[in-house]
């Protein structure tokens, strides 16, 4: 008898996307790993319900025959099957208030949970995320809000011509067109008025190489985080370039007690003994792509009070632009309050009032904060996330979840991965009790 696996319809949100495993995919499991897949019909899955029948999939409401079930996003109380494994992103490994009730009703109906966020190779490295096409998106579209935001100033600037991720058929028709305006840049140069436009990227993950790798489709030049004063104070720039710094820990962090010598590992180890300096670089930004790692230890990179003290002391300060990829409200950008749809991206924040105001105009930056930025490419970024789920497939299909934790028989990768199983947490994961009580 063949094992079938399930693909759920997202519903979180109505500007979901993507999926977990594109029709040529689930072609390659119904034939060649010989398994059946289960497919619920969506209608704002980027691949139809026929695409998926093409390729052999059953187009069924019912994912009860399934031995396990995958999704993007978190699944709805009333949407969760008892004694099913699930593999979906969670958001629960925090103890993030507004997913416990989930990961309650999980426990309760003894479903397995995997979550693909803690799917890792032997070096600890993560091998299953959109991450890089977080990146990607938020780059496009914090280029898209900055030519929004000068055309609201009253300047003329060749990014006018950048849309929406999500207006794109694919990343690489959005590349072409940031690569035309780079070229455009280069070719004419940018108004004196916006000259230089620097760009800082912090962290240097998945998110961050993305978004850098759009960006360095405009003529970009490198500065190093310690030359960026200098670099504006003494005008050597050029019309025909933009900038672009790529901050580390040791650029935004400081030592309380003054040590000079530490790396970024020293950093993640020791968070309270550090200090942000990162407002130092603010005045001298036009966009912030934020995508760095941050926990509650770590001092906040952007804050209300020092936005508020910039604002009193220049009325019309460079920044124009955070885009906060890392989506975290309450993290390391507190001008980040609330998350953002992609039909709704983005919001000005005034820092002399604390106003919020949809859109790109207001007396303060524009802040991005789309919390689901991958499927606004999603295409590309569901093809990438199942070419690295597919390999993994056949193993997951054949566990037999109604054994113990222990003698799951997981593939190495996936069996710290398991958040509950089989009405309890496991091992690494029973500290969330706290969180549940």
């Amino acid at each position: 008898m063949r094992n079938i696996i399930g693909i759920r319809k997202e519903t979180k949100y109505n500007t979901e996307r993507r999926a977990p495993l594109t029709p040529t995919q689930v072609k390659k499991i119904v034939e060649e790993f010989e398994i059946d897949v289960h497919v619920q019909p969506s209608g704002n899955r980027i691949f139809n319900d026929e695409e998926y029948k093409k390729a052999g999939a059953v187009i069924t409401n019912d994912l009860s025959q399934c031995k396990i079930i995958f999704g993007v996003k978190e699944v709805k109380i009333d949407e969760l099957l008892a004694n099913k494994a699930y593999c979906f992103f969670s958001h629960t490994i925090k103890g993030q208030s507004y997913n416990m009730p989930m990961l309650k009703n999980i426990l309760d109906k003894n479903i397995t949970l995997i979550d693909y966020e803690l799917v890792k190779n032997d070096e600890g490295k993560r091998i299953i995320f959109f991450g890089k096409y977080a990146g990607y998106a938020g780059m496009i579209d914090s280029l898209w809000l900055l030519g929004r935001r000068y055309l609201a100033e009253g300047i003329d600037t060749p990014f006018k011509h950048i849309k929406q991720a999500n207006k794109y058929a694919s990343l690489n028709e959005a590349k072409k067109a940031i690569k035309s305006v780079g070229e455009l840049i280069a070719k004419n140069g940018l108004p004196v008025e916006v000259t230089p436009v620097v760009t800082g990227f912090t962290g240097y993950g998945n998110v961050s190489k993305g978004a850098q790798e759009v960006y360095d489709l405009l003529p970009a030049v490198n500065v190093n985080a310690n030359e960026l004063e200098s670099l504006i104070t003494s005008k050597e720039y050029t019309r025909n370039n933009v900038y672009k710094v790529e901050f580390t820990k040791n650029d935004i962090y400081e030592n309380i007690s003054g040590k000079k010598d530490f790396d970024s590992k020293y950093v993640n180890e020791h968070p309270s003994e550090f200090r942000s300096i990162f407002h130092k670089f603010i005045p001298y930004l036009t966009v912030i792509i934020n995508g760095i790692f941050w926990a509650p230890e770590f001092d906040k990179l952007i804050t209300k009070k020092y936005m508020k003290e910039l604002f009193s002391i220049q009325p019309k300060p460079k920044i124009k632009i955070i885009g906060d990829v890392t989506c975290d409200p309450g993290g390391s950008d507190e001008l980040l309050v609330k998350v953002t749809k992609s039909d709704n991206p983005s919001f000005v924040y005034e820092p002399l009032t604390g106003n919020v105001i949809d859109g790109w105009e207001g007396n303060g930056p524009v802040v991005l904060g789309v919390d689901i930025l991958p499927a606004e490419l999603p295409v590309d970024s569901s093809g990438a996330f199942g070419n690295a789920l597919l390999p993994f497939i056949k193993s997951l299909a054949g566990a037999d979840y109604s054994e113990s934790y222990e003698n799951l028989n997981l593939p190495r990768e996936f069996c710290h991965a398991v958040i509950a199983h089989q009405g309890k947490l496991t091992p690494d994961f029973e500290y969330l009790l706290n969180y549940l009580a």
